[in-house]
C-alpha cells in the first residue's frame, strides 16, 4: 500500500529530506523512501531525531531509550538499525543482547534508563516520585528525564510509522 519512493516519484516536499539522508548515509534506506509518502512525518521524524541526538543524554543512554521503545513496539528494522549504531558506539555484546531481548542490562546505569523508559511508557508519563528518584540516583538529572520522554515520543512515532508502511 505504501510506495517505496524514488527521488522522482516522491512528493516534492519530501525530496530535500530524502537527499540529505542519502548524502549522510551513502544510500537511501527503504524506510525513508516509504516514509516520504508524508513529507510532514518524514521531516518531523528527522528533525526530532536530530534534536534527540543533541540532548545531554550520553549516546549509550539515548540508544537504550531507542532500543527499549523499538523492542516494545516490535519494530524489527529499528532494532536492526540501532543494533548497528550500538556496535558503532562500541557497546558490549551482552548489553546489545539484553536490549534486544528486553531483559535487565549488565550496566546498572543503563538499566536505570531502561527501567525509567519502561515506567514512563507504562504510566503514560505519570511516574511516581520513587520512580523518578530511582532514575536520578543513577546520576541523571530532571532534564535527562524529560529528554527520555522526548526520545520515547520521537521513536514511538518512528516505530509505529515503520510498522505501518511495512518495512
Amino acid at each position: 500500500m505504501f510506495t517505496e519512493h524514488t527521488f522522482d516519484t516522491a512528493p516534492p516536499e519530501s525530496r530535500p529530506a530524502m537527499r540529505a539522508t542519502a548524502e549522510r548515509l551513502g544510500h537511501l534506506p527503504p524506510v525513508v523512501a516509504r516514509l516520504a509518502t508524508s513529507p510532514h512525518l518524514l521531516d518531523g521524524f528527522l528533525t526530532l531525531s536530530a534534536a534527540f541526538e543533541r540532548t545531554t543524554l550520553d549516546p549509550l543512554a539515548r540508544e537504550t531509550v531507542v532500543m527499549t521503545v523499538a523492542v516494545r513496539n516490535e519494530c524489527h528494522v529499528c532494532i536492526a538499525m540501532h543494533t548497528g549504531k550500538l556496535r558503532a558506539l562500541g557497546a558490549d555484546q551482552d548489553l546489545i543482547a539484553a536490549l534486544r531481548e528486553a531483559r535487565a542490562l549488565p550496566d546498572e546505569r543503563l538499566e536505570g534508563v531502561r527501567q525509567f523508559t519502561q515506567e514512563v511508557l507504562r504510566t503514560a508519563g505519570a511516574v511516581d516520585d520513587a520512580g523518578l528518584r530511582a532514575f536520578l540516583a543513577h546520576g541523571f538529572t530532571p532534564q535527562n528525564a524529560l529528554e527520555v520522554v522526548m526520545g520515547i515520543g520521537t521513536y514511538t512515532m518512528s516505530t509505529l510509522a515503520n510498522r505501518l508502511v511495512g518495512v
